[in-house]
């Protein structure tokens, strides 16, 4: 392609990127060195998906959620799972009004439009249930009543590893709920040296003072249309098909990735070529998101686990052995 041509694009991403850029710099201010996970979740939030954050304490999840909930000028609600909490501690409850003689339904934390779960994995199914349809639906029902979420609806959710103790594991039809699973590790040494000056500089000031709100929700909503319209060609949708189908084939997979694995791949897609000012996606623009789509829908056969297999490791031969379309 002659570099002398200039691109030009179908959609109008100019504010759309521009906003992304102030999100990722004012997140920068406090968290450093996670420059991917910051990427992934606003990829997530214009894409109308949820984000799972896996990893040890102390590796700032639940800070950049926080953070992310306060550049947004929406409704923030925080929720911490405890093995004694119940469904209705969650989505609300109907209570009898005295006054007018009927029962008055209680709006519970995930009445809002950023929610944010804390240590997901320490309460038991019961209340892991109480998720299923406000994740998916975007409403919940209580008493044969429906109640509509407000738009935008996104829900941030951060756990430890299963091997930690006091932990469940989640059920594999909630997984499949979350767009990502991003696992988080350790930051490198430089990064752990900034975090220390960063510490130190700040003084007495909370971390979440330095971050300014950047973007409403309605402007939030009006991009995510606008993502849905980024083009994606055929032999890019037939690729992202070749690698879901390929994981229910595998030996080495016992449960493979659904179809809701694709539309996820595709529309993160779509969503990870609009922050990068492009109206069409990209076979690097699905590279980039194959994992956290992926690794947390799909299980090892047991024989591959004894082995020490991994679930990335996995996800990297399917890749491997897929030509690139180009």
């Amino acid at each position: 392609m002659n570099s002398n041509i200039p691109f030009q694009s179908r959609l109008d991403l100019s504010e759309l990127s521009d906003i992304t850029v102030k999100l990722q710099n004012e997140i920068s201010k406090v968290v450093i060195g996670q420059k991917q996970m910051i990427e992934l979740m606003l990829v997530a939030i214009l894409t109308d998906g949820h984000v799972l954050l896996e990893g040890v304490p102390g590796i700032a999840k639940t800070l950049t959620a926080k953070l992310m909930a306060k550049a947004i000028n929406t409704k923030f609600s925080r929720i911490q799972f405890t093995p004694d909490l119940m469904p209705s501690d969650i989505i609300g409850t109907n209570i009898f009004n005295l006054s007018k003689s009927d029962f008055q339904f209680n709006a519970g934390p995930v009445f809002s439009n950023i929610v944010l779960i804390d240590e997901i994995n320490r309460a038991p199914a019961k209340t892991q249930s109480a998720l299923f349809e406000v994740m998916e639906e975007r409403q919940i029902t209580v008493d044969d009543k429906s109640y509509i979420m407000q738009k935008p609806f996104i829900v941030f959710a951060t756990e430890n590893p299963l091997e930690h103790e006091g932990t469940y594991r989640l059920p594999e039809a909630q997984l499949d709920r979350f767009l990502f699973k991003i696992e988080i590790g350790y930051p490198s040494v430089e990064d752990e040296e900034k975090i220390l000056l960063n510490n130190h500089e700040r003084k007495t000031m909370k971390e979440l003072d330095e971050v300014n709100k950047v973007i409403s929700g309605e402007q939030i909503v009006k991009f995510q249309e606008l993502v849905r319209n980024v083009e994606i060609e055929e032999s890019l949708r037939k690729y992202i098909v070749q690698i879901t189908t390929k994981t229910r084939n595998h030996n080495a997979i016992y449960l493979g990735a659904s179809p809701r694995a694709s539309i996820f791949m595709m529309n993160s897609a779509k969503a990870f070529a609009a922050i990068n000012g492009r109206d069409f996606v990209t076979p690097e623009d699905i590279r980039a998101i194959i994992k956290p789509v992926l690794q947390h829908r799909i299980q090892l056969t047991p024989e591959k686990e004894l082995e020490g297999k991994s679930i990335s490791d996995i996800i990297d031969n399917i890749v491997s052995t897929i030509d690139v379309p180009r």
